[in-house]
């Protein structure tokens, strides 16, 4: 592989995962967003899944409404842009993402479209990462919390025992034999 290509692979990679976003619950990608890593004009992608609906199912693309675009403009500067479309924005899946390479059906397209996928997968391989390492920490926590009781437990029965004070001698119950041999 030329690397200049793996290079400028691994910069479009980089700034996937800023463009990645959770909306819905879901993992997506703002139509703008992929206009431009696709090298074509949004109106221009929009036209291309406008013609071919059937391939972009409700679990491939939605519109998001309003509040979703104010949000989604709120939160990620990139999209300022989307400010002032009177057009609510095509939010796509992973899956939806390998489709639009299929629409578009440019060398381009192909390529971009495995970058994202890929992106896509990384992502949901950290976020497994994630829940598996705070999964471990709440177990580690709850142990440590049981023992942190035992150990104040432990703690405040060794200032009892410090604080009471010294036990008389007593004399042993039963035969004892004078050490001076006198007899009691």
């Amino acid at each position: 592989m030329d690397p200049k290509k793996s290079r400028a692979a691994e910069l479009v990679a980089a700034s996937l995962e800023n463009r990645i976003l959770t909306v819905r619950g879901r993992s997506v990608m703002i139509d703008a967003d992929l206009a431009e890593l696709y090298g074509v004009q949004t109106r221009v992608l929009n036209q291309a899944v406008r013609r071919n609906r059937e391939r972009f199912p409700a679990e491939f693309m939605f519109q998001l409404t309003r509040a979703e675009k104010q949000e989604v403009i709120t939160h990620c500067d990139h999209l300022a842009r989307l400010k002032f479309s009177p057009v609510l924005p095509l939010a796509f899946t992973e899956h939806g993402t390998l489709m639009l390479g299929n629409v578009l059906n440019s060398e381009r397209a192909i390529e971009v479209s495995l970058l994202v996928v890929r992106t896509f997968v990384s992502i949901r391989q950290m976020l497994s990462t994630h829940k598996d390492l705070a999964a471990k920490l709440n177990e580690l926590e709850r142990t440590v919390g049981g023992h942190d009781e035992a150990i104040a437990e432990l703690i405040d029965a060794i200032r009892r025992l410090a604080a009471a004070p010294p036990a008389r001698k007593s004399r042993p119950i039963g035969f004892t034999a004078d050490l001076e041999g006198k007899k009691r």
